[in-house]
């Protein structure tokens, strides 16, 4: 199955949208809650709520189009800057933020977030907190150094980045300069926040074969080390549903702290 063709996230058409309805819905026969929306929500909402990560500016370079991590974040940064690789996955994150007609719903999401904080009740101030903290949703490519030229952004103070690094990453080297352009964008003494899929080297979006970079905790932990990093929290969860979408082993949410 690794040898049949597979497109590529940044290179081909990705339709994001599908994406969302398929790996993120609220839809009852969807088999990846526990996953793709609740794992994230819960180690997000621990990492932020336990107080050492702090800060101003957090910028978040994440696959596809969801944002339901950040609602645990948005009670700590004011600035959330988002940056989009996919021009369809921009515009889907952006008619959400400006809440367009059609645009995909994450209260499910939300309330998921609001009940780990033990205020279920305030889903809609939830919502709003965020995309108000939203200041920027922008276009980046990781075949510049700087990511986001000709924009140079403020180095943050948090860095999220969520199956970025699995879907735009062809091997292990080329997992390290991409890593390395995300850690660029963050202050010494700053956090980054990963969350990955482990030993995955696929996922089907709207009938294609998407390639995911295969590797496992340990080779993320060691990249994370070359760079300076100290990690200072990790937690894996073993696949939760049986779907031949996609192929990865466990879900894995890390927090490390850049050293210089």
């Amino acid at each position: 199955m690794d040898g049949e063709p597979k497109k590529f996230y940044h290179e081909d058409d990705f339709d994001s949208r599908h994406y969302l309805e398929t790996f993120f819905s609220d839809k009852p026969d969807m088999d990846f809650a526990e996953d793709s929306l609740k794992f994230p929500l819960m180690n997000s909402h621990y990492i932020f709520s336990s107080g050492f990560v702090k800060g101003d500016v957090l910028i978040d370079v994440s696959f596809a189009s969801f944002i339901h991590h950040l609602y645990p974040a948005c009670d700590i940064f004011k600035d959330i800057i988002i940056l989009k690789l996919n021009e369809r996955c921009n515009m889907e994150t952006s008619r959400w933020k400006d809440t367009r007609t059609g645009c995909f719903t994450w209260t499910h999401a939300s309330a998921h977030a609001t009940k780990l904080e033990g205020k279920s009740e305030q889903i809609q101030d939830k919502e709003v907190q965020l995309k108000t903290a939203i200041s920027h949703v922008i276009s980046c490519d990781f075949d510049n150094e700087n990511i986001t030229y000709p924009v140079v952004l403020p180095l943050a103070d948090c860095v999220t980045s969520g199956l970025m690094l699995n879907a735009i990453s062809k091997d292990e080297d080329d997992y390290m300069r991409n890593l390395d352009k995300i850690s660029k964008l963050l202050r010494p003494g700053g956090h980054l926040i990963l969350a990955g899929l482990l030993n995955a080297s696929y996922v089907i979006n709207g009938g294609e074969r998407f390639h995911l970079f295969k590797h496992d905790e340990s080779f993320v932990k060691n990249a994370l080390l070359k760079l300076g990093f100290v990690i200072d929290y990790c937690a894996v969860q073993r696949r939760r549903n049986e779907s031949k979408l996609t192929d990865y082993k466990a879900v894995m949410c890390l927090t490390a702290c850049k050293t210089k």
